[in-house]
């Protein structure tokens, strides 16, 4: 109670996309147990503009920088909060927390829980009886009648022995099975009429009580942690505690709008099983390793993702999903339903940016500064139309932490640009198919092999590296990125944040660069994809650099994926290319010297990767890993693929949460962390460095 004075201060708050951050002059009332803000300290003796009641409240600092906290009032209303920096968003959040509690509990002691329980839903009837027929002052939730049982008085409490705990895990599985029934009768509910399966209220009961389970998990992990703590002080060094771990998931009651069946663990397909009993992965080998290319074979998959069927059938489950959303709301921990998921992992997805090796080794190959960051900017802006799969936007899978992606590509020489103007190569298909057939039979000399592998270096936050290599031409490119996805209404918008650079050891030149933004449209009929976002190139040694700018379509007028940019040479600030078109269609590359090249990238040929087979590949790799997802999506059982996705998410969850209440840190496989980024463990610029130093003591 030493703590509950009232405190009062600027904060920035979050308001709307169009106006963003603003400063609001904030006062705790302790007494009141209320949160309110003035637009400034002059106006405090008006009626403030708005307030939250903290009773019931969650309090959470944000994981996207130091300064950042939320606060989420039971009501639903969301605050979203800046302080000027740690220290003070420490001092705000620990008073908020302290004042939350202190009226939670007052709420608990002033109002006993009711006589008696009862969880029916009203008999449905006909559509034409009276009982059906909703009368204006009716409230949904009033369809349900929801009580508890009340503690004999006079009764202590006994300390939970482990027996105990049994019992209140069985206690929580019935009453699971309660909640799933009620999601089952609501779901059963028309979607059209007086009461509707999207009734607000419904989907508000539906919100709340799968909020109410979780928590009762959470509240049965701490019983756990407690019974487990007070062993360790009796039992001898050594010992062993198995930790109780909950019979049936909490983490995901519905499938696609449905609510779930939850079988047996014997009765489980085996596939299930092995994704939940796959060893933690820091206790599996973390030493790299080095993959053989030999080992590698041409992929045959091309899993084109331009079936809308399933999400025209589930269209009310992205109804229900939206509900709950938030204009700005941070969806990296939203679980998000699996027929919106394409059949291939974020970190292949990357892979696939590299589908053009020619263009990426011509790089090296430009006889100057200024042709070789022209060349890259031509690699660059035709990378990511390959990196799509499909006209419709779907997502990637989560890659889950320590999860990796190898392939690599064999690009024979005479196909690689070494003249100036450039070679852009427009195989046809059939074309394309009969030089990867005879790419088999050269000799070694006769291509170059590019190299990649990703890994899954972070979880929270999700956090990729990737690292690429053609060691023949010396030249590598090394990137981290970090994507950070928001809710915009009728759009997803995810950012990359990171970098990456690419190193041309021959030159001794290094490229940084960014990407773009990435938006998900219209997600309610036909989604698609859009760039968006200004990116930079710049080697700081040769001076020059690129302004590449993607445009999002306005509201009227416009077209689509258009892109421009230019490259300049800073120190006379000479713009020697320009660039527009769209970056899935044409690029029009108009040089200094009055010259014009046009490469339509529908036509570009594109190098199959290679990838080792399914059974040669390590249990972390993104395609052994998510095989059953992908098999279920490609035979169009998507409770099935829910079911794979689940297990693996879910024992990433339980991992974690070991790993934090063991203090053990995760150890990465291939990348290393240096400053803010992830730069591979053994990069070419090392390696071509250390083969110099012996040459020069050799000499």
């Amino acid at each position: 109670s030493d703590h509950m004075e009232n405190i009062y201060g600027y904060l920035m708050k979050y308001t709307n996309l169009v106006t963003g951050w603003q400063y609001r002059f904030f006062v705790l009332n302790n007494d009141a147990g209320l949160l309110e803000y003035f637009v400034n300290e002059q106006s405090r003796h008006l009626k403030p503009r708005g307030t939250l009641q903290l009773a019931g409240a969650v309090i959470s600092p944000s994981d996207e920088d130091s300064h950042t906290f939320t606060v989420n009032a039971a009501s639903g209303e969301q605050y979203k909060l800046r302080a000027t920096d740690a220290k003070e968003r420490q001092h705000w959040v620990s008073r908020l927390q302290i004042c939350t509690q202190h009226h939670t509990e007052a709420i608990g002691k002033n109002n006993p829980p009711l006589k008696s329980r009862s969880f029916s839903l009203a008999s449905q009837g006909s559509a034409n009886s009276p009982g059906v027929q909703r009368r204006p002052s009716q409230n949904a939730v009033s369809f349900f009648n929801v009580g508890h049982h009340r503690l004999p008085t006079g009764k202590r409490v006994p300390i939970m022995q482990p027996d105990h705990l049994v019992d209140v895990r069985e206690m929580m599985s019935q009453a699971e099975g309660q909640q799933r029934d009620l999601i089952r009768s609501i779901e059963c509910l028309p979607v059209s009429g007086h009461l509707t399966s999207l009734d607000q209220d419904l989907l508000m009961l539906k919100a709340t009580s799968m909020a109410t389970m979780n928590c009762l998990n959470d509240c049965f992990h701490i019983l756990q942690l407690q019974h487990a703590s007070q062993q360790k002080g009796s039992l001898p060094a050594g010992t062993t505690i198995n930790w109780l771990e909950p019979k049936i998931s909490l983490a995901n009651h519905f499938k696609n709008g449905a609510a779930q069946n939850f079988p047996a663990e014997i009765n489980k397909p085996a596939s299930v099983r092995e994704e939940q009993s796959i060893a933690e992965p820091c206790q599996l080998t973390r030493v790299p390793e080095e993959i053989n290319p030999d080992e590698e074979l041409e992929d045959i998959c091309d899993d084109k993702e331009d079936d809308l069927g399933a999400v025209e059938e589930q269209r009310s489950v992205i109804l229900h999903l939206l509900s709950q959303l938030k204009l700005g709301m941070d969806l990296t921990r939203v679980v998000l339903p699996t027929f919106i998921l394409e059949k291939r992992s974020l970190l292949e997805m990357y892979a696939d940016f590299m589908s053009h090796p020619d263009l990426f080794i011509a790089i090296t190959n430009g006889t100057t500064p200024e042709e070789r960051m022209i060349r890259f900017v031509e690699y660059y802006l035709t990378s990511f139309h390959e990196g799509r799969k499909g006209a419709i936007a779907k997502k990637p899978y989560n890659p889950i932490i320590g999860e990796t992606f190898h392939c690599s590509w064999r690009m024979p020489k005479s196909d690689v640009a070494t003249d100036a103007g450039g070679n852009f190569s427009a195989h046809s298909a059939s074309e394309q198919i009969t030089f990867s057939k005879d790419l088999e039979g050269q000799t070694e000399l006769d291509y170059y092999t590019v190299k990649f592998v990703a890994e899954q270096v972070s979880h929270h936050p999700p956090v990729s590296g990737f690292y690429a290599e053609c060691a023949e031409r010396k030249m590598c490119v090394n990137a981290h990125v970090w994507t950070k996805s928001k809710f915009l209404g009728m759009s997803i918008g995810v950012t990359m944040v990171g970098e990456g650079l690419l190193s041309l050891l021959e030159h001794g030149e290094e490229y940084t660069f960014s990407l773009p933004c990435a938006y998900a449209r219209s997600i309610l009929t036909v989604p698609w994809v859009e760039l968006g976002g200004k990116v930079n190139i710049n080697c700081a040694k040769t001076g020059y650099s690129a302004s590449i700018n993607f445009h999002t379509k306005p509201f009227y007028g416009g077209k689509l994926h258009r892109v421009t940019g230019e490259v300049k040479q800073n120190m006379t600030n000479t713009v020697v290319c320009r660039v527009q078109g769209e970056w899935n269609n044409v690029l029009e590359f108009t040089y200094s010297n009055g010259e014009t090249k046009y490469v339509d990238l529908t036509k570009l040929s594109v190098t199959r990767k290679r990838v080792r087979p399914l059974e040669k590949q390590g249990p972390f790799e993104s395609r052994r890993l998510w095989q059953h997802v992908t098999e279920s999506l490609r035979d169009g059982d998507i409770d099935k693929a829910t079911e794979h996705k689940r297990a693996l998410e879910e024992r990433q969850r339980n991992e974690e949460r070991l790993r934090a209440e063991t203090e053990t840190p995760w150890c990465t496989k291939y990348f290393l962390k240096e400053g803010e980024g992830w730069v591979y463990h053994k990069p070419l610029w090392k390696t071509v460095s250390a083969v110099q130093t012996q040459q020069t003591d050799t000499n």
